[in-house]
């Protein structure tokens, strides 16, 4: 093949190759990857690549230990759903503003939207994935489902966790209280009734039923 057609040849496969990652990546975030890893990586090619300026990380997350490497402005949202799989914890506004990215540090709940995964090594992380399981689930996650706190459910793992951290949390006995308590976890469909409940039912709050 002479050089003036391998070199089309080229150009087309690259320009191919492109629009196929172009088109991934809106629905397929690659995080920490350089522009040319990210192209193999979307043009299927079985490499691992590790990011340039990556630095050695090791984080314990639902009492498991991950050895990484990560580049450090990787958040630790995008370190949970990206690199380790856990996809229970869900990216919504990604600026701190709707808690559907909720998890637990060391017991609180943060935005993990808002928090370099760096920052944690040595931290207890907890996600959703990590609060119960379909064979025993936690005690919020049996009073969302028997009180139908959720409908198209993407808020649901945000809205549990800081349910659950808000059990050791000073909050007032009211309903307002809790919604107050609450308030940084937006639910778009409109279900906070049922959240009310949900929560004031595990903590022994719930109003009899008026007849």
């Amino acid at each position: 093949m002479s050089e003036e057609v391998s070199s089309k040849v080229s150009r087309r496969f690259f320009i191919q190759k492109a629009g196929i990652a172009g088109a991934s990546a809106v629905s397929t975030p690659i995080v920490g990857l350089a522009p040319v890893q990210a192209l193999a990586a979307t043009a299927g090619a079985a490499v691992t690549f590790i990011p340039e300026g990556a630095q050695p990380v090791r984080l314990k997350i639902n009492s498991k230990e991950y050895n990484l490497k990560l580049e450090p402005r990787v958040t630790l949202l995008d370190c949970l759903r990206e690199n380790i799989g856990l996809t229970g914890t869900k990216k919504g506004c990604d600026h701190g503003q709707c808690g559907a990215c909720t998890v637990h540090v060391n017991g609180q709940r943060i935005n993990s939207c808002l928090s370099l995964a760096m920052m944690h090594e040595g931290d207890e992380i907890t996600t959703i994935e990590g609060l119960g399981s379909p064979e025993k689930l936690h005690p919020m996650q049996q009073s969302f489902v028997k009180h139908d706190g959720f409908q198209c459910g993407y808020c649901t793992p945000g809205q549990i966790m800081s349910a659950v951290a808000l059990l050791k949390e000073p909050c007032g006995k009211a309903d307002s209280d809790v919604r107050e308590a609450m308030s940084g976890n937006i639910c778009r469909c409109g279900a906070y009734k049922n959240i009310c409940t949900a929560i004031q039912d595990v903590r022994g709050n719930l109003k009899e039923a008026k007849v």
